[in-house]
């Protein structure tokens, strides 16, 4: 495990039982508390969307504005944030997909979004992959690229990497962290 790795997971609280019970809840707001912790995550994702060509950066509702938007000012791009549906005003392009327990809809300002982009998708956790698999159709739609996806944590024993391979068409999945 490299220095940052240890650095990053020694800020990560473990909360059993939440939000119901047999869930071990991963809570990033210790890292986001300590300047050093989270100035380093900011540095290792804006790396990432340096090395991926990014030229735009987007952050997945709601964790992934608080880690996307100072990576896009550091790596001295753009940020996009990707909502939930109806939380954004003016015309906007949507994106459903599947839950465990239903569906869901996410929604970005289209125009935002162009032919040259290309856009690296940030966020906390990756779990299961059906809100990243979303937004990488959501992006492709809107007609720009996906140049990668970089999360601080992946819940590897959820499978969200396969899912992810073929939408992500040789585009990088980035985790720091893998638990």
């Amino acid at each position: 495990m490299t220095g940052i790795q240890e650095l990053l997971l020694s800020r990560i609280r473990d909360v059993a039982d939440y939000p119901e019970p047999g869930v071990m809840f991963k809570d990033i707001t210790p890292l986001l508390a300590d300047p050093a912790a989270f100035t380093a995550l900011t540095d290792a994702l804006a790396e990432i969307a340096e090395r991926a060509g990014a030229t735009k950066v987007v952050g997945l509702e709601a964790r992934g504005f608080i880690l996307g938007a100072p990576v896009a000012v550091r790596a001295g791009l753009g940020f996009i944030p990707v909502r939930k549906a109806g939380k954004l005003p003016g015309a906007t392009l949507g994106q459903a997909y599947e839950l465990e327990y239903g569906s869901a809809e996410i929604e970005v300002h289209a125009e935002d979004l162009s032919a040259g982009d290309r856009v690296l998708i940030v966020d906390d956790v990756l779990a299961t992959g059906g809100t990243a698999e979303a937004a990488i159709q959501l992006i492709r739609r809107a007609g720009a690229e996906v140049a990668g996806l970089a999360v601080l944590m992946e819940l590897g024993f959820l499978g969200g990497r396969a899912r992810l391979e073929a939408a992500l068409a040789g585009a990088p999945l980035q985790a720091l962290l893998t638990v």
